[in-house]
């Protein structure tokens, strides 16, 4: 943080700074908050489950408060290594907040998901949780719609405060962040108020790519691939990234090539044209695909691709 803006945030003597963790079952709409709050896209969004797979940090800053927020990859029961890294990244995540936001997809009652989420991650801790209903402006029938928002309520034993929320839209947002502020206690900024998250380009080009190759090929490949930035430098007015986007099977590498390297190809330029946007300045992207056989069983894999610490 540069001297001028810590001197001025540090003259307020009550000011705020804590950390906010945002916990959900995987497509409730974690990252879409992220980003808006933000004002900026730092997080992925797809329609695919599981989509964000490590703890993003963004940094929301107003005059008298700021705030962390971590985006957790969507917690579920694990099935593999992969899972158990995943679910232990949420875990660890509220271990370190000052409140937690439960966020709730009310265009459908509570499931078994939401219900493992409260039992094995939420039930016995101490902390202030605030439950984000999520997606309301998908659901026009008001009589569900309360009854949706009771399925969630229920869920835990204590009576916490419900916020009706669009992610997608912004609605009630504001209301959101002023219930969060309550629980932020007194501190001195951590970050500049320029800054509105902990990524660097070559995470930020890793998730890009991967969010590219999940939109163009649907649900043949997402929960089978990872990407890896094998070099990443600025050359003059040029960044040159290579990456290497690693499969599980060989027929996904297939998929991935697509005919005559169409689909690689399409992925490519949708990853260059929205890298140039966020560096504002010109991207040469060089993709490589590689076969990692069941990658998300292999220990060594995990840690290679940065899923494990």
């Amino acid at each position: 943080m540069n001297k001028q803006n810590m001197t001025k945030l540090n003259n307020v003597t009550d000011y705020k700074c804590g950390y906010a963790v945002i916990l959900a079952r995987p497509n409730t709409g974690k990252s879409t908050l992220l980003n808006f709050i933000t004002g900026q896209k730092i997080a992925i969004t797809t329609p695919t489950a599981q989509t964000t797979r490590k703890q993003i940090k963004g940094i929301y800053t107003s005059d008298n408060c700021q705030v962390i927020f971590i985006d957790t990859p969507g917690i579920h029961k694990p099935l593999n290594k992969l899972g158990e890294y995943l679910t232990q990244q949420a875990i660890d995540a509220i271990e370190d907040a000052d409140v937690v936001i439960f966020m709730a997809d009310v265009s459908s009652k509570a499931g078994k998901g939401d219900y493992w989420i409260v039992e094995n991650c939420l039930k016995n801790i101490n902390k202030p949780v605030i439950i984000a209903a999520n997606k309301v402006d998908l659901i026009r029938d008001e009589i569900k719609k309360e009854e949706n928002i009771i399925s969630y309520k229920t869920l835990f034993d204590k009576n916490y405060p419900v916020i009706k929320i669009s992610a997608k839209t912004g609605k009630n947002v504001e209301i959101l962040l002023d219930e969060i502020k309550k629980h932020i206690p007194k501190g001195v900024p951590l970050y500049d108020e320029e800054t509105i998250t902990d990524q660097n380009m070559r995470m930020i080009a890793s998730e890009v790519i991967r969010e590219k190759i999940i939109l163009n090929t649907k649900d043949e490949i997402p929960h089978s691939v990872a990407v890896l930035i094998d070099e990443y430098k600025t050359e003059g007015n040029m960044d040159k990234i290579k990456a290497t986007i690693f499969v599980s099977q060989d027929s996904q590498k297939g998929i991935i090539i697509g005919s005559k390297g169409q689909m690689l190809k399409k992925i490519g330029t949708d990853s260059r044209i929205e890298l140039e946007e966020i560096i504002e300045g010109k991207v040469y992207l060089e993709l490589f695909v590689k076969v990692k056989k069941n990658w998300q069983k292999d220990k060594n894999a995990l840690r290679m691709l940065g899923y494990e610490e």
